[in-house]
C-alpha cells in the first residue's frame, strides 16, 4: 500500500492499485466520517488470476498504441499480480444481479458501466455485433482520465476474454494526467480535480465567474 490518504474502496488514485474496501488502512464513511463495521456478505468475483495469461498476451499485442501512463498503470498491475475482483455490491441502486441467490445485490458500477458501451449500441441497432463482435474490421479508440485506465485496460477486457467469445477489444487508449487544483495543506501536494471528493471547478462555479464558456 502507498498510504495515499484519499484511497477509495475500489482503487487507490495515488498508485492505481486495485483494492477492496476491507484493505483500506484507515477506512471511514464518506458521509459521517465514522469507521465502518465489517460484516459477512456473499458476493460474485471475476477470477482475474485465471484470465491473466490471456490478458497479458492481449495487452502486449496492443499497448504500443496506448498513452504512456496507460502502459505504466497496466504494466504495474500485471507485474504486481492480479487478484480476484468483487463485481457486486450491497446497494439499493444499480443494475440488479440476475441470479436468485444474489437478488439483493447490484453489479459494481465499473464492472457494469463498460458493458454499457455494448448494450447502448444494441439499443440503437440490432446489428450491434457488426461493431462489437468484429475485431478483424473494427478498431476501438477510447479517451479518458487517468483514473479510469484500470477499468478499461484490465477489468473490461478481462470480462470480454472470460466469455471466450470473439469481442472487439480496445486498440488505442489516450489518457490525460490528473488536473491539479490547489495545494492540500495536509500533504503539501496538489489535490487533483475529483468529482467524488468535490475538488475542482464545477459547472455552477464556472458560470458564476463570468468567464466566457469557450474558455472553459
Amino acid at each position: 500500500m502507498c498510504h495515499f490518504p484519499d484511497a477509495g474502496g475500489d482503487q487507490c488514485d495515488g498508485c492505481g492499485k486495485l483494492i477492496n474496501a476491507v484493505e483500506l488502512i484507515n477506512p471511514k464513511c464518506k458521509i459521517c466520517g465514522a469507521k465502518p463495521v465489517i460484516r459477512q456478505s456473499k458476493h460474485l468475483f471475476i477470477n482475474l488470476p485465471k484470465i491473466t495469461p490471456e490478458l497479458t498476451e492481449w495487452v502486449e499485442s496492443v499497448k504500443s498504441n496506448w498513452s504512456s501512463n496507460a502502459v505504466a498503470f497496466t504494466d504495474t498491475l500485471l507485474k504486481g499480480g492480479l487478484i480476484e475482483r468483487c463485481i457486486t455490491r450491497d446497494l439499493k441502486w444499480g443494475t440488479k444481479v440476475p441470479l436468485e441467490e444474489y437478488a439483493d445485490k447490484v453489479f459494481y458500477v465499473w464492472f457494469d458501466a463498460p458493458i454499457g458501451y455494448i448494450s447502448i449500441t444494441g439499443n440503437y441497432t440490432d446489428k450491434w455485433e457488426q461493431w462489437w463482435k468484429n475485431p478483424e474490421n473494427i478498431e476501438l479508440y477510447q479517451f479518458m482520465g487517468k483514473d479510469n485506465i484500470t477499468f478499461h485496460t484490465v477489468i473490461f477486457p478481462s470480462t470480454l476474454i472470460g466469455t471466450n467469445e470473439n469481442w472487439t477489444k480496445l486498440k488505442q487508449i489516450s489518457t490525460t494526467e490528473y488536473l491539479n487544483y490547489e495545494i492540500d495543506p495536509a500533504t503539501g501536494k496538489p489535490k487533483k480535480f475529483s468529482k467524488r471528493n468535490s475538488v475542482g471547478v464545477f459547472g455552477d462555479d464556472a458560470k458564476k465567474t463570468g468567464i466566457p464558456s469557450e474558455v472553459w
